[in-house]
């Protein structure tokens, strides 16, 4: 497992287009989303333990929200053929287990992880209504231990964005496993 930071986002950058297969056997593109305010792409995975420590408080989060006002993605970019556990068919499991709240949709190609720059898992993306980005991070300061949380930077981020505000800064990095490229690459 390698440890990667997110470099810093490129803020104003717009988001790119994408039209992948989800979890509930539908297409799901960018356009699917033109009626939220506020988008949250987020390059998730089954097996990494990094979104492993995090992903109750992202469904959390998600629901915390109504759709029209913030519309959550998760997008698979990892190679399912080295890492089985990041399958369709594992993702379809994960997502029905942990009831999730938001699109869970697979990158087969990795041209959407490509396009927007990810670099690992997770790697959070928020985009505001143009969908010009506002944020790229973590979700909070405490990747491992949810009781000992003391910003939540990703839901902060969400709030200022709603209210047509500027994120705070400074905006501090995701972390998490490198995105398991497909090997002809």
């Amino acid at each position: 497992m390698v440890l990667l930071h997110t470099p810093a986002g490129e803020l104003g950058a717009r988001a790119s287009d994408f039209s992948l297969m989800g979890v509930d056997d539908k297409q799901h593109s960018l356009a699917d989303y033109k009626n939220s305010k506020v988008l949250v792409v987020m390059f998730i995975c089954n097996h990494c333990p990094y979104v492993q420590a995090i992903e109750n408080r992202l469904i959390n989060l998600a629901n915390e929200f109504d759709v029209t006002d913030v519309a959550f993605v998760g997008i698979n970019s990892n190679d399912p053929v080295r890492y089985s556990e990041d399958s369709l068919e594992n993702m379809k499991k994960r997502a029905a287990e942990k009831n999730y709240p938001f699109a869970y949709v697979v990158d087969e190609d990795q041209s959407v992880a490509t396009a927007y720059g990810a670099v690992c898992t997770p790697d959070i993306f928020v985009f505001n209504q143009k969908r010009e980005l506002t944020y790229r991070g973590r979700l909070d300061d405490s990747p491992r231990n949810p009781s000992a949380v003391k910003s939540q930077d990703l839901k902060n981020a969400l709030i200022a964005t709603l209210a047509g505000k500027p994120v705070p800064s400074p905006q501090h990095s995701s972390m998490g496993c490198s995105i398991k490229w497909l090997s002809n690459r």
